[in-house]
């Protein structure tokens, strides 16, 4: 117990001789029944729960006979009565609560075993507004606090795989709990409806189209304890979120050793990004610190991945690479020649597999699917004495919603490679630009303070790349930028010309549009407007 803990009067051992089972995943539980059955503990249970329990040749005692009233109103009430939380909820060493047990005929219950309608699954399926409302569970939620707030004397089950941890103990304490053990039960168990809570109250602000409710409350399942957060001083942990969407949280690893926090953040910055090119062919993004440093589409996934690694062939050393399709072994050959964190994809096949066998430190992930890019949804971030909560960015823009504002209108080819880069723009942290040159980064500028540093910056990269491949020239030369907000002035504009772009992508929207729409006619460029930011914090 830490040292700053209050004392309690709570006994160390408490034993169990009657139990509540009622759930609704009936995973273990005949397992568990017979397992406390052989303890001699008395079994109280309702509606199915109680059936199975017959079914499996047990003695149970419907919470009905106990209450005196027969379950009602389609099982909305059952458990609400006094014979049920007087017997959660009486303190055993309080001679007034013992004297109104006795008067009221009030049996102590020792242990309940409860989980919770399975309102998560119903909204996943996506299920409509009554049959969401019928499985919010309130009976559950009742007794779970009940019993949560008396683990002084009782203990609490609500997940299924504590139940092993519950007969250990009492094997190891002949029938009885420790305060400890029921300490933890407790905490379990808040947890659990404040997470159902949650799940409803969210659910219920997006049913009624509500973008900013009075309380707003997030709640995830533990999946991993890190070994540390983004510094080795930082203690951290993976909870998932419940909403199952394709990405780290769904992945199954195939080798390598344990996910990091910074391993977890870049793999779903990448996974995110690539997953924008769904049914567009092979591509590929490499992840370096939550920024692509390298992205590209080809005729191959091997392709892809070459002409992503040659944007930037430094920063793509110890990165994250995620594929849009199932990864082969001529480009899984290709991710080896040099040092890889994680490689995430919808599948992998055998050859890449055994390719990777050989790198037991490189993480190998497949998903099964591509998360929706256009899937709306919530994002959210601390600050101090609170959270901001918005909307995921899933905007794009097509051609259509294009507006050419230059003398010169783009190519075809310039108008591709335009709308690649603004979709990369969107995963870059501001101020981004993002050269383009034939479906494949060639520059990469992000998190300045100034947008012409990052102009200045990506074409500086293409040009030491172009040293270090041996170009005559950087591959800046004749291909296309997208700026995430709006040029402010004409210097970045002015830079990225410099640099050899020949067609610009922005939001406009500046006060000096007009300056800028000038400096690329004079420049020769042609560029287009979005009406659409994609700031990236």
């Amino acid at each position: 117990m830490p040292a700053d803990m209050p004392a309690t009067t709570a006994p160390n051992l408490a034993p169990v001789k009657r139990a509540l089972l009622s759930v609704s995943d009936k995973t273990g539980l005949i397992d568990l029944a017979k397992a406390l059955a052989a303890h001699g503990v008395e079994l109280l249970s309702t509606g199915g729960s109680a059936a199975a329990l017959r079914d499996a040749g047990l003695v149970v005692r419907d919470v009905a006979d106990v209450t005196g009233f027969p379950e009602m109103m389609d099982g909305r009430v059952k458990t609400l009565h006094p014979m049920v939380h007087g017997g959660l909820l009486a303190l055993r060493d309080n001679a007034d609560h013992q004297a109104a047990m006795e008067t009221h005929g009030i049996a102590p219950i020792d242990l309940l075993v409860v989980n919770l309608y399975p309102f998560e699954a119903t909204v996943a399926k996506g299920a409509d507004y009554d049959t969401c409302i019928e499985n919010i569970d309130i009976g559950g939620p009742a007794m779970i606090r009940a019993a949560s707030k008396n683990h002084a004397f009782v203990s609490v089950v609500t997940d299924p795989e504590d139940y092993s941890a519950l007969l250990a103990e009492l094997d190891a304490n002949n029938g009885n709990t420790t305060y400890a053990f029921r300490q933890r039960l407790s905490q379990i168990a808040y947890g659990r409806t404040a997470a159902y809570d949650a799940a409803v109250s969210n659910w219920m602000a997006g049913a009624l189209d509500i973008a900013a409710p009075r309380r707003r409350a997030f709640a995830g399942t533990l999946a991993q304890t890190l070994r540390y957060g983004e510094n080795p001083h930082q203690a951290a942990a993976f909870y998932t979120d419940g909403t199952g969407r394709a990405g780290v949280a769904t992945a199954k690893q195939w080798q390598g050793k344990e996910l990091s926090y910074n391993n977890i953040n870049d793999t779903d910055a990448a996974f995110e990004l690539v997953a924008e090119f769904a049914g567009k062919g092979p591509a590929c993004a490499i992840i370096k610190h939550a920024n692509p440093c390298g992205v590209a589409m080809g005729a191959t996934l091997a392709e892809a991945y070459a002409r992503a690694f040659d944007c930037d062939r430094t920063s793509a050393f110890g990165g994250i690479i995620a594929l849009n399709q199932t990864l082969d072994g001529p480009t899984a050959e290709k991710i080896v020649e040099i040092f890889t964190e994680v490689v995430i994809a919808p599948d992998a096949d055998e050859a890449a597999r055994a390719v990777f066998a050989s790198k037991k430190n490189l993480r190998l992930l497949t998903t099964g699917t591509l998360p929706d890019a256009s899937t709306l949804g919530l994002a959210y971030r601390q600050v101090a004495g609170g959270f901001l909560v918005q909307d995921r960015d899933a905007a794009n823009v097509t051609l259509d919603d294009l507006r050419v504002v230059t003398k010169r209108a783009p190519t075809d080819a310039e108008m591709r490679d335009l709308l690649m880069a603004w979709t990369v723009a969107k995963h870059v942290k501001s101020n981004a630009i993002i050269y383009v040159k034939d479906g494949a980064t060639v520059g990469v500028g992000a998190g300045q303070m100034s947008r012409v540093d990052s102009t200045r910056i990506a074409a500086r990269k293409a040009q030491d790349m172009a040293e270090a491949m041996g170009l005559p020239n950087p591959l800046t030369i004749g291909s296309v930028v997208a700026s995430d907000a709006f040029f402010p002035f004409a210097d970045g504009l002015i830079t990225a010309a410099e640099a050899g772009a020949t067609a610009i992508i922005q939001p406009g929207g500046s006060m000096r549009d007009d300056e800028v729409i000038a400096a690329a006619d004079a420049a020769g460029l042609a560029m287009v407007f979005t009406g659409q930011r994609h700031f990236r914090h």
